[in-house]
């Protein structure tokens, strides 16, 4: 797959079919994600797939009560904004996680990543983000969300083993699977809306009103 078509169409794929992951795409997933950068080659990432529905079953009540907290409180302005002016771009996104709760049991498989001395992230995102792409070559959709460490951290952990402790901290969880949609480029604000050069407020240099790589 070309590196460009990647990049702009790997976006959240929420909705997916239940077919299982080969476990040779799953071996190509972890084995991109341990080649990303990581901050003095410390390597302070764990990785851990889920894919028994027992565990899943465990978790998916979790995951669900995680969501409506984020939906009654950080969420909440937003959804109302959008129900009363009728943006439905933002609706759309927020079924399209309400969808992820509602169907947690049915994704085939979960990758859960822990950190440990990585505050900012800066070592495990880059780690994730090459597993998602990597997904992505083989036609494998994911959906990324932190919701589950935010507030039900030391209850995941519990369910899946991890070592009290030790550090470990959960940094996110990645949903994986054979996407029911199509691909296609996601709609952003154009860079040079978004960007600066040398002082903030001051213009880039440039504007890309469109993508750079279409299909």
């Amino acid at each position: 797959m070309d590196l460009f078509e990647a990049l702009y169409t790997t976006r959240a794929m929420r909705r997916v079919k239940p077919d299982p992951i080969p476990m040779e795409v799953q071996e190509r997933i972890l084995d991109a994600a341990v080649r990303a950068p990581s901050a003095g080659n410390t390597q302070g990432w764990r990785f851990l797939l889920v894919d028994d529905q027992e565990v899943k079953a465990r978790l998916g009540p979790l995951y669900r009560d995680a969501l409506g907290t984020l939906f009654e409180g950080h969420y909440k302005p937003m959804r109302e904004r959008a129900e009363a002016t009728g943006d439905t771009r933002t609706l759309n996104v927020l079924r399209s996680a309400r969808h992820l709760a509602d169907n947690f049991e049915s994704y085939p498989l979960l990758m859960f990543a822990f950190i440990r001395n990585d505050p900012g992230g800066g070592s495990i995102y880059p780690s994730v983000w090459s597993a998602q792409l990597a997904a992505r070559a083989f036609g494998v959709g994911s959906a990324l969300t932190s919701v589950l460490g935010l507030f039900h951290g030391a209850e995941t952990m519990r369910i899946l083993g991890v070592p009290e402790g030790k550090g470990w901290q959960v940094a996110c969880m990645v949903t994986f699977g054979y996407p029911t949609g199509r691909w296609g480029v996601a709609p952003r604000r154009p860079a040079h809306e978004v960007s600066f050069r040398n002082q903030w407020g001051d213009p880039v240099g440039f504007e890309t009103p469109e993508p750079l790589w279409t299909p």
